[in-house]
């Protein structure tokens, strides 16, 4: 399928912001996170607040460009020209989240096996890895009420996420949120490994030794001291990297 080029039609703002966000896309695929077309990731338009981007219904993940890339306001109603429909949860959870978050750039919700799995144990979250260690301090967890269709979901969900940074949604996904995309990429990369982890440990069949709740207090501090205070900013160049070798044609 060819889609015209929006590039010389958008702001230079809008259409970097595009070209990270479809280059999410091509990397959630590329690492097997998706799950057909049902999940979605979002990007605050910059310098635009009730405006976001999103993806057109119906691309999967590794077809998406950042021309396809569909422009919607705060209501879930198009703002350019598509030939592709919004998904409905989509909209719900995602104008959700940037409504209650204004400093939030980019959410990210993924259907992954091993993230519904953890979401699916009543403990949730376990402390049995670094990875989990950086999350606990900032996660939060919202109860399942269906496929996220209905309005009246919209404050629980928003009071639910709060402050957070990760959030599982019980029985559903996982969910992340960034000031960047590459913050909210490497929040979901955090998440999912744990979860993964946790399955892994778990199956063996052996006791599991939890890490302590003094050290998990200190890990986000940790965390912004083994990143060199560059944060996301170490690893997004290298992901887009990747992504030029392997998967290409994200920025057209």
């Amino acid at each position: 399928m060819i889609i015209p080029s929006l590039k010389d039609q958008v702001s230079a703002t809008e259409w970097q912001a595009r070209v990270d966000l479809a280059a999410a896309y091509r990397l959630v695929a590329l690492f097997g996170w998706d799950d057909l077309v049902y999940t979605h990731l979002s990007m605050r338009v910059p310098g635009e607040a009730d405006h976001f981007l999103i993806n057109p219904y119906g691309l999967f993940f590794e077809e998406i460009t950042a021309s396809s890339l569909i422009k919607v306001d705060h209501a879930g109603r198009p703002l350019q020209e598509t030939a592709f429909p919004v998904n409905p949860a989509g909209f719900v959870i995602h104008s959700t989240v940037h409504a209650a978050r204004p400093e939030v750039a980019c959410v990210m919700h993924t259907h992954t096996p091993h993230g519904v799995a953890v979401a699916a144990q009543a403990e949730g979250l376990l402390p049995l890895s670094q990875q989990s260690g950086f999350i606990l301090n900032a996660l939060a967890y919202h109860d399942y009420e269906g496929v996220a269709l209905r309005d009246a979901e919209r404050p629980r969900l928003a009071a639910d996420l709060g402050g957070a940074m990760w959030m599982i949604l019980r029985n559903h996904g996982l969910l992340t949120v960034g000031r960047s995309v590459g913050e909210a990429f490497q929040n979901m990369y955090l998440l999912e490994m744990a979860c993964r982890i946790q399955i892994l440990a778990q199956s063996g069949g052996a006791a599991l030794t939890r890490v302590g709740q003094p050290i998990i207090a200190d890990m986000l501090a940790q965390a912004r001291e083994v990143s060199v205070g560059q944060g996301a900013d170490l690893v997004w160049p290298g992901l887009r990297r990747r992504l030029d070798r392997q998967l290409p044609g994200y920025d057209s």
